[in-house]
């Protein structure tokens, strides 16, 4: 170990470790310093350990997340179909967390997710969770799969009839993006 901190020191400090056999014959040289650099060394590769141990399990943790996904999904959803209002808006907000890309959007929409926040909106009784059901419903609208199966659920009709909010401007910015990009892509509330 003494002469693994030996070469270390030398590697990050620059100066050239006592020798033994001049350290015997050497008067200006002090124990103390032999001690202090050790123990700066050790220091050193502590640090270099446990950076080596974070990156490690960063890599791993990248790597095992993303099949933690489905269920978080499945759960969110599950959350969609209860009484209160509250869990249903924790459901709504994982979801648009949730649709980062095509294939999860799809995901949720096959999980059952898109008719659980329709089913949502239309029982909402207060802006918060109408607003959540709107910001979840803009996220799964970005793709176009995604669109379509809210028209087939009859999402049109139901954004529209949604009513209006005079405290929350969000709501009225949400429903106003939805109704946009069924339009964009040529989908009609009488079809």
């Amino acid at each position: 170990m003494r002469a693994l901190a030996s070469q270390l020191t030398t590697y990050f400090c620059g100066r050239k470790p006592v020798s033994a056999q001049s350290r015997n014959f050497c008067s200006s040289y002090h124990g103390r310093d032999e001690r202090s650099l050790e123990q700066e060394a050790e220091r050193k590769i502590g640090w270099v350990l446990k950076l080596i141990f974070a990156g490690t399990a960063t890599v791993v943790g990248y790597q095992f997340f993303p099949y933690l996904g489905d269920n978080l999904m499945q759960q969110s959803v599950s959350l969609l179909h209860v009484k209160d209002p509250l869990f249903k808006r924790m459901g709504a907000s994982r979801l648009a967390r949730f649709a980062i890309d095509d294939e999860r959007r799809m995901k949720i929409v096959e999980m059952g997710g898109a008719q659980g926040l329709l089913n949502m909106l239309g029982a909402a009784k207060d802006d918060r969770t109408r607003k959540e059901a709107l910001k979840a419903l803009l996220a799964l609208s970005r793709s176009d799969e995604a669109v379509g199966a809210l028209h087939d659920a009859g999402a049109i009709s139901l954004i529209t009839s949604t009513p209006d909010s005079a405290e929350d401007v969000e709501v009225e910015r949400f429903k106003s993006n939805l109704l946009k990009r069924f339009q964009d892509l040529r989908y009609e509330a009488s079809s």
